[in-house]
């Protein structure tokens, strides 16, 4: 009996120990659920545990923590974003590079100069080049020191930096206003003081590029030419006790290309403006961008063959987004009238491609995937001085030129420009003059062939084969390769300014 009564007991005792253990876990889970110290968390600031990507497709997290698959697929995503980036804003840098490697490539070392005395031809890969005015070009190395230029003849030009950014003007627009003198440029980390009598200009890189052309008419070109050598030199300040001899080199007709790559290949390129200028050359934000994807000064840019296949997909994904902002803009402040198919990246007025504290993005893309050469006087000319430019590769209903068709383009009466116009042609491929059997891929109405209507307007012709009687007023164009055209005003007038003043769009005919 006592044994049995001793069971009871002890059969009591462990379920009332059991419920007291259940009663501590249901007041422990009912703490846990409900701490007090608990936040009225919104919905938008949690993240549910599955969500799905247009781009990445399912992402899965534990309690906000992403499982392995997900942080794979985000760091993909992120390296190849970081790479169209990358390539987008690193295209200034490239294109200065590939302009300097270049002139490299035809025997021209930093200091001497290249000069179209022939006028350019589609030989020659130039991003919107012109075969109007003959070109010279050169670079200025300032890593060893500062460089001396001295000119006595009319140019107008500019000196841009290893960034495409406008370190001065030259000439007729520069300090000089086409009197000539002696510049000085100083790069960085230059600490001395600068000798008198000269025009300093500083500089934050090492490499610039010199571009200049020439004040002259074609009756004139030679003998402007050869004075133009006679009075040019360019020299580092330590040799100025004994100046070598300039040496000048003949470009026209040469076959080199100074456009950048658009594969992953750019991004060689962009390393090698890296590793060459000083690290306070570019800004944070850029050189961020570019450390992201392995592209560090003073380091081996060497990518392992999971971010080389990522660095080709970010190539292709930033090419196709160059190309569609620069052809397909759909930025309206572009354009300069709402019923014409002309634009330009210079819309805005700014050289710099800033507006209110805003670097317009768009702006600069377009202007540096398809043209060379930043200066104030091409994104602000004032009446009767500097060029005006307007784009397009588009016919008059908005679809893209056709170089099997033919177009005829009328400037109404009276064009305002003081000098002269012009049109070129380019390869909606390379974006250099278009391959035909033209030589200047264009025409100006300096040349005696290119007539007049009666009422002093002037129709142009683009297409395979000349229009019967239009010879002289005839563009070449090639069946089955898209183009674009440049107009140039050289000395626009206020007609151009005010608005007043409209080109005609290119109109398809049978």
């Amino acid at each position: 009996m006592r044994t049995t009564y001793l069971m009871l007991a002890l059969s009591t005792m462990i379920m009332a120990a059991c419920n007291n253990i259940k009663q501590d876990q249901t007041e422990t889970t009912a703490t846990l659920s409900q701490p007090t110290f608990a936040a009225k968390v919104p919905e938008y600031v949690q993240t549910p545990d599955k969500m799905s990507s247009q781009y990445l497709g399912e992402l899965n997290f534990k309690d906000g923590m992403p499982d392995k698959e997900t942080v794979k697929k985000t760091y993909d995503f992120l390296d190849v974003s970081r790479g169209v980036e990358t390539f987008l804003n690193g295209i200034p840098a490239t294109s200065i590079y590939a302009l300097l490697e270049g002139f490299k490539s035809t025997g021209m070392q930093a200091g001497d100069v290249g000069i179209f005395e022939n006028l350019m031809d589609a030989r020659s890969l130039f991003l919107t080049a012109n075969s109007s005015t003959p070109y010279v070009v050169g670079e200025l190395d300032l890593k060893s020191g500062p460089v001396v230029m001295e000119l006595t003849t009319p140019v107008l030009g500019m000196i841009d930096d290893a960034y495409f950014r406008h370190v001065t003007d030259i000439g007729l627009t520069g300090p000089d206003k086409g009197a000539g003198g002696k510049y000085l440029f100083v790069g960085p980390g230059f600490d001395g003081s600068a000798p008198e009598g000269y025009f300093t200009i500083h500089s934050k890189t090492y490499r610039n590029l010199i571009l200049l052309r020439l004040v002259t008419t074609p009756p004139e070109l030679n003998s402007s030419i050869e004075l133009f050598k006679a009075g040019f030199k360019c020299y580092h300040l330590a040799d100025a006790g004994q100046i070598p001899e300039q040496k000048f080199m003949m470009l026209s007709g040469r076959q080199f290309n100074t456009i950048h790559a658009n594969n992953s290949h750019f991004f060689d390129e962009l390393n090698a403006v890296i590793q060459y200028e000083p690290a306070d050359a570019f800004n944070e934000e850029f050189l961020g961008l570019c450390a992201a994807i392995g592209i560090k000064k003073g380091q081996d840019f060497a990518p392992d063959e999971r971010m080389k296949k990522l660095l080709t997909e970010a190539a292709t994904i930033a090419n196709a987004s160059a190309r569609a902002i620069s052809f397909r803009p759909r930025k309206k402040a572009f354009y300069f009238y709402p019923d014409r198919q002309w634009y330009s990246p210079f819309a805005g007025g700014s050289h710099t491609f800033t507006d209110n504290g805003e670097m317009m993005l768009d702006d600069r893309i377009i202007f540096h995937y398809m043209a060379t050469g930043i200066t104030p006087a091409m994104a602000q000319p004032k009446p009767g001085t500097g060029s005006a430019y307007g784009f397009t590769p588009h016919d008059a209903n908005g679809e893209y030129l056709d170089g099997s068709k033919t177009y005829s383009m009328t400037l109404p009466a009276p064009i305002p420009a003081k000098n002269f116009w012009s049109f070129m042609v380019y390869s909606t491929q390379h974006r250099s003059m278009l391959e035909t059997d033209q030589k200047f891929a264009g025409l100006d109405n300096m040349n005696p062939a290119v007539k007049a209507n009666d009422d002093g307007s002037y129709t142009v012709y683009f297409g395979p084969k000349a229009p019967e009687g239009k010879e002289g007023n005839w563009v070449q164009t090639i069946p089955g390769k898209g183009y674009c055209v440049l107009m140039r005003l050289y000395g626009p007038l206020e007609p151009w300014f005010d608005k007043t003043w409209k080109p005609g769009d290119f109109i398809p005919i049978n």
